[in-house]
């Protein structure tokens, strides 16, 4: 089996596509920026500076204060964390202990949190003392096998005059740390002489990140990702830059815990020397502020999150000249919300695609153009693609069909935690990676996805793809949202049900959206309702959840 498009003859990236990643540790990678950059500054947190020495020091004596504990290889340690400065310390300063990472995501209960910690066997957990995490966490401290949890302080990580502010106004939002000699405080494991013995790490082998994801299928599994996996993705990502050597300001809204924001703000940061202009979470306004102070050059995202920025009233007195590049990934970009962002700001938006389980990225379309409105472009460099037959995966799709997505590069993960018979569901025999997208090729090379094999709906024997449904829907101008399900039918088995929400100063009915859709439809992909409500649900992470709305209508 071939793949169908040979992108090393009409490559539109600015670097070839056919090129080879040398193995490279993420501590190694820290390094080199720190010998180049030194004090130039790393992270801005809310106008706190943090050079690039002070990041490496700070990760040093993480890595020290871990190894008086006897963490290291074989070690878990679990950031349950926002976007703040010690989730850069905690993370490279376990690296270079030669443990592996475990992300969890700050809004887990206390029982999705307990479950991931005890399916990755995490011991320690940073977090900070915020009411919003710490009580968790001391939850599950009592009711798992976690050992111990290593706790900072929000107000720590700010200028000082924030930081009184912070504990003089904020004290609710603070939660009081227990007598408990589990429970160690950031400032005292990092109080050590920054020095931790050397760890051999090889790069294509140790496991940097456990990265949990739905995966291609099922239930949250732990995507194993190497050291190698990560830091070609982020060099894969900086070769599609054609100003990777500007001066980079990246806005770092995307929550750190996701893969998206691991690769595409926080490593290919690192690699580049570029400064990360950090928010705790995403806040319109907030965000806006920090593009003009910080005269930002790129700003990743998912569609929402673009979304709020143009609806935020504070958009017309932003600053957007510094910015060149918004990279949107995560969701499909509706083409009407592309072009609105791009008249409103000025800056390059392009689309792109990846799963946790290639390191954060597959395919983008070229920054410089030319951009094809609702594909995912062309892979990154060293990026393989297949399309594999949607009934037979052991063959290619056929000519100009449709196909399931399949994917081979230096990004693609070593495989799930603890799950061989995951594995072998998620890859081919040969080792392609099914991604579970539909996707179609064009004579360009242009990568557009379809729907996803489990979203289908299959009508009357018909497949239909809700993308086709919603992104019509996307063309009345009163729609904002929309997500398609297949939901019962006595007659077809299942027929397509949208669910929308409407553009601010819109009243419409759901009777007469469905009245304006279906005579644009083929008669087995007609809708049987248009739902109008007031929000759709969305992920961790800002981008429509399919999953939620079903379990919400029990389909």
């Amino acid at each position: 089996m071939t793949p169908p498009y040979d992108w090393s003859t009409d490559y539109r990236h600015p670097t070839k596509w056919d090129q080879l990643f040398e193995p490279l540790s993420l501590p190694a990678m820290l390094a080199a920026s720190v010998a180049a950059k030194g004090d130039a500054p790393m992270l801005d947190f809310m106008g706190r500076h943090f050079s690039y020495t002070e990041v490496a020091t700070g990760a040093a004596r993480v890595a020290r204060g871990l190894q008086s504990l006897g963490i290291g290889k074989g070690s878990r340690v679990g950031l349950f964390l926002p976007n703040v400065p010690h989730y850069v310390a905690a993370y490279y300063g376990a690296l270079a202990a030669g443990a592996t990472v475990v992300n969890f995501s700050p809004l887990y209960t206390p029982h999705e949190l307990e479950a991931q910690v005890e399916d990755s066997g995490t011991d320690t957990l940073f977090t900070i003392s915020a009411t919003a995490l710490l009580p968790t966490a001391l939850e599950v401290l009592d009711g798992s096998s976690l050992k111990r949890l290593v706790v900072g302080s929000i107000a720590g990580g700010l200028p000082h005059a924030k930081s009184v502010l912070y504990r003089l106004f904020k004290r609710k939002e603070v939660a009081p740390l227990p007598a408990d000699p589990r429970v160690i405080r950031f400032s005292a494991l990092t109080d050590n002489d920054g020095k931790p013995d050397p760890v051999a790490i090889d790069p294509e082998r140790d496991v940097a990140l456990i990265q949990y994801t739905g995966g291609t299928t099922g239930t949250p599994k732990g995507a194993k990702l190497t050291h190698q996996n990560l830091t070609a993705n982020a060099r894969q990502v900086n070769g599609i830059d054609p100003d990777h050597d500007a001066d980079d300001r990246i806005l770092g809204v995307l929550p750190f815990f996701h893969v998206f924001a691991n690769t595409c703000v926080l490593n290919r940061t690192v690699l580049n020397g570029g400064m990360i202009a950090m928010l705790p979470r995403f806040d319109a306004k907030a965000a806006l502020q920090t593009i003009t102070r910080t005269r930002a050059t790129a700003l990743p995202g998912v569609p929402t999150m673009y979304q709020a920025l143009l609806d935020h009233p504070d958009l017309a007195g932003t600053d957007f000249s510094s910015l060149r590049v918004c990279i949107s990934g995560g969701a499909p970009m509706p083409a009407e919300l592309r072009e609105k962002f791009i008249a409103a700001t000025g800056a390059s938006l392009v689309e792109g695609y990846g799963l946790t389980e290639s390191s954060g990225v597959v395919a983008t379309n070229p920054y410089d153009g030319p951009v094809k409105p609702g594909t995912i472009g062309q892979p990154i460099p060293a990026t393989h693609i297949r399309l594999l037959d949607k009934e037979d995966p052991s063959k290619d799709a056929p000519a100009g069909e449709p196909g399931e997505l399949a994917v081979k590069g230096p990004q693609i993960m070593q495989g799930y935690w603890n799950r061989p018979d995951a594995d072998g569901d998620s890859f081919t025999p040969d080792g392609w990676l099914r991604t579970g997208d539909v996707a179609t090729i064009d004579a360009d090379g242009y990568i557009r996805i379809v729907d996803r094999l489990k979203d289908m709906i299959a009508v009357g024997g018909f497949k239909v793809y809700p993308s086709v449904i919603e992104a019509h829907l996307h063309e009345h101008p009163a729609v904002k949202e929309a997500i398609v399900l297949g939901v019962p039918d006595a007659y077809r088995g299942e027929a397509p049900k949208a669910f929308v929400t409407l553009e601010e100063g819109f009243e419409v009915s759901g009777e007469a959206l469905a009245a304006w859709l279906n005579p644009q439809l083929g008669k087995h992909e007609r809708v049987t309702a248009v739902e109008v409500r007031d929000s759709l649900p969305k992920t961790m992470i800002g981008k429509l959840d399919r999953k939620a709305l079903r379990a919400e209508e029990g389909v």
